[in-house]
């Protein structure tokens, strides 16, 4: 996480190692470049929760649309995509043969980049006057069957709500969907729906199909209740998280509560920061000090930051890109993200696990799973 030892891999001339081994949180030098992780772009551009009239100019909604703009993003710089799906008429897909279409798309043009598909397939409301709302339990639970597979599902931990309005401004939704009385009622409402059995059942689904976990940590609960998913056998895989400050039920964005999470998590933990509205570049910046991973696009946020215009996903990216090269922080590769995500590592036990995300040991005769009936 913070604070890295670099390795130089066997046999392998470089003048930037490409291994790299947690060993300490803010050491002295955590803040210099050279011991921090090339930095991981993760682009949000299909916009689920947008409508095509509210950035016509950037939202993708034919199919060939929404794979250039992975090609796009990716040859901007960002190395994961977080993918969800539109249908030809606009609206979010819920169909997972779209998302098989999409995927087999961005594999053929852009084999590299790491694809995380959005957990909740997609929460915009199907018809005028509809609720947005995350699909059932059993319908998610079908993104295990995605083939071709991605290398990431995003995973909710405990049923919180997402009420993306909360910090947002006026000004924020003037002139789009989102400030239009029937959608901002609904979104201000929204849940999401993570319940301990589903969300362990999700767990070994995708484990089992060979997909990552990606956990969306909404504060530091989230985060506790995937540790003691980890001591107990239900996850077994690297601890890859996004911190997702986006208020609503959800961490404010500021800079003690992610000082409390990144206080409770291990050495080995691979984190990005993620917020919303004005919140996204000053949140991001942040994490590039920090050695964090970074994500943009406008899925999260439409303006730039005096709200004079609107900034497309790709402009995002190439901004992310010059502030880390103003740090001195370069971007990763695929190559280099995919081993730092551990992208199709799992491992065969909890204290393996724990081990290697830097966790301490489970305790010698201590019960860890005495809140666990017998079935």
């Amino acid at each position: 996480m913070i604070g890295w030892h670099f390795l130089q891999t066997p046999g392998i001339a470089s003048t930037r190692p490409t291994t790299w081994i947690a060993i300490m949180n803010f050491l002295d030098g955590h803040l210099y470049p050279e011991n921090q992780q090339p930095l991981i772009i993760t682009a949000a551009p299909y916009a689920p929760g947008w409508i095509p009239s509210d950035f016509p100019e950037d939202i993708p909604v034919t199919m060939e649309e929404q794979i250039q703009k992975a090609v796009d993003c990716y040859e901007a710089g960002a190395t994961v995509l977080h993918l969800h799906v539109r249908e030809p008429d606009g609206r979010g897909s819920k169909r997972l043969s779209m998302f098989n279409e999409l995927i087999a798309g961005v594999r053929a043009r852009v084999p590299e980049m790491i694809i995380q598909v959005g957990g909740s397939i997609s929460f915009a409301p199907e018809s005028d006057g509809q609720a947005a709302k995350w699909l059932s339990d059993d319908t998610r639970h079908m993104l295990a069957e995605l083939d071709p597979k991605p290398d990431q599902v995003t995973v909710t931990v405990n049923t919180t709500q997402m009420n993306v309005t909360e910090h947002a401004g006026e000004d924020d939704f003037k002139g789009v969907s989102r400030g239009f009385p029937h959608l901002y009622a609904t979104y201000k409402d929204m849940i999401v729906p993570s319940n301990p059995s589903w969300a362990e059942e999700h767990i070994r689904r995708l484990t089992a199909a060979g997909i990552q976990s990606e956990f969306q940590c909404y504060n530091i609960n989230s985060f506790e209740t995937i540790e003691r998913m980890i001591r107990r056998g239900v996850y077994k895989g690297p601890l890859v998280m996004n911190w997702v400050a986006i208020s609503g039920g959800m961490d404010q964005a500021n800079i003690y509560n992610l000082a409390n999470f990144l206080r409770a998590a291990p050495d080995g933990a691979v984190i990005t920061v993620e917020s919303s509205v004005l919140n996204v570049l000053p949140v991001n910046m942040i994490g590039i000090a920090l050695g964090l991973h970074v994500r943009c696009g406008i899925e999260d946020v439409l303006w730039n930051q005096t709200r004079t215009g609107k900034m497309s996903s790709v402009e995002q990216i190439k901004q992310l890109v010059r502030i880390s090269g103003e740090f001195g922080r370069p971007i990763a590769t695929a190559a280099q993200a995919r081993e730092i995500m551990k992208i199709g590592v799992f491992y065969d036990t909890a204290e393996e696990t724990l081990q290697a995300n830097g966790f301490a040991p489970n305790r010698n005769g201590g019960n860890q799973g005495f809140l666990r009936k017998p079935t």
